[in-house]
This record gives structure tokens, sequence and C-alpha cells, in this order.
């Protein structure tokens, strides 16, 4: 980075261990710290506290939910969106095992990538990171990504598989608060616990399981163990890592 660049942003991020690799016992991966996930409404809010925008937060709401409803719609048709600040495209998972085979959902996914566009990598140019060491022993959620629709850290599908990554996130103990949990935020639903046996792969790096039966609303998932790295021993008091991202059950 030029010495001349005037610094706008500052991101802060911790090291955690590197589950990815074998070769050395002792390199890390660094994870952003995150206060809080925004909405749409959140981001326009703040242009209009910044200064940056000449209308109301309202209106802007409007025209953005208008504007991400009609890309979503032509990205379904197959087109392709490149805007200065990203770059999306449908895309196809899977094998297919001859020339004439359909798409099958059940071993075939449609998703979307996005990819930073030029704007972006321009704004990466001001931006300063500070690495504050090795995080905190306890578990830690970075990434839920929920398996029938591809969605990373948004969409939940009720009933379905969900991938949940992060560091120290094995569930074991034996206190009767360890588990898995959706707390509703709308505060007249409940609390959904995952049931042990919906608990299909339990690793200190990744969980994967069957979400419960969730309402339509937006939760946090949290995660509560007594697990500690090397799985010798458990803690004496359950620990507790709450997801920063909001994840959403959208209606049937």
């Amino acid at each position: 980075m030029s010495s001349n660049v005037m610094i706008l942003h500052r991101i802060r991020a911790y090291l955690y261990d590197n589950p990815l690799t074998t070769g050395n016992k002792n390199d890390f991966m660094a994870r952003v710290v995150s206060d809080r996930s925004l909405s749409v409404r959140d981001i326009c809010e703040k242009a209009r506290q910044r200064g940056g925008a000449d209308v109301t937060a309202e209106a802007m709401v409007h025209a953005v939910e208008l504007f991400l409803r009609e890309m979503a719609y032509n990205l379904c048709d197959g087109y392709s969106v490149n805007l200065k600040w990203f770059v999306a495209s449908p895309h196809i998972k899977g094998v297919f095992d001859a020339p004439d085979e359909q798409f099958n959902p059940e071993k075939h996914r449609m998703l979307f990538e996005f990819h930073q566009g030029l704007d972006m990598r321009r704004e990466l140019e001001r931006l300063q990171i500070k690495i504050l060491g090795p995080a905190p022993v306890g578990p830690h959620i970075w990434q839920v990504e929920d398996r029938d629709t591809g969605s990373i850290d948004d969409i939940v599908s009720a009933a379905r598989p969900l991938v949940i990554r992060g560091f120290n996130i094995r569930v074991a103990g034996t206190e009767p608060e360890v588990g898995v949990y959706f707390h509703a935020l709308e505060s007249t639903r409940p609390t959904y616990t995952v049931d042990k046996k919906d608990i299909l792969t339990n690793n200190p790096s990744k969980l994967l399981i069957i979400s419960p039966d969730l309402s339509p609303g937006t939760y946090r998932l949290e995660i509560i163990t007594q697990y500690v790295s090397g799985g010798k021993s458990f803690v004496k008091e359950p620990r507790t890592n709450t997801f920063e991202k909001v994840l959403r059950v959208a209606p049937n």
C-alpha cells in the first residue's frame, strides 16, 4: 500500500488455529471481528448520516429493494450481473455422468456466486488491518451454510441440513445446557433446540446438523459447549458463542 493513500477503513481480526493444513501445526488463519451484520435499512441510514445520500433513507430502501429483487429475478433467468462493486452469476454444482443427464436436485445444486468488482478492489487500498493476536480459547462460529440453497450466513431452511464452521465448536460436555440453539428475535417466538440425534457431524471446526422445524422469521444461532482444544477434558463451566450475523427463515 502506498504511504500517501488515505486510510478510511480499519478492520480487526483474531488468529485461529488453521484446521485446513496438516504440515505446520503452528500456523493460523485470521477471522475478521464483526460487530454485527447490516441490513439494507442500516446501510441506507448510514448513507444519510454520512451525508452521501440526497434522498431519505426510506426512499433509498425502497429503491434498493426494487433493484435487488429485479437483479435476483434476472439472475434466475441465467443472466450475469456486472456492477462496479461486485459481479454475480448463476452456477450449477455437481457432476453429470452422461451427456443426456438432466438436473437432479438430489445430486446437483444451483447457486449464485459473487465476486468483488473494480470499485471494491479500489476501496481495499484504503483499508488498514490490525491483527489482535490469538483468539480467546472458547468456541467461535464463523460461517453458516444452508446446504439446500447454498446461502452463506443468511438464509436457513427449516428441518434441512446446515453446516456450521468455526473454532472449538464441537458440542460436548455433561451440563444440561450444552447444545445448539436458534433464538427467535421476535419476542413471541420460542427458542429452538437442535436434537442431539440431528447433530450428524460433530467436529471442533465443523458441525453438520439438521435444523429444527423453524417458523419463518429471524434468528440468532448459539452453541454452548464444554469442549476445549485437544478434547482430553472439559471445562467446568460451559462456554457460549452466539453467531454475530442474523439468520433468516423465509416463508414457504
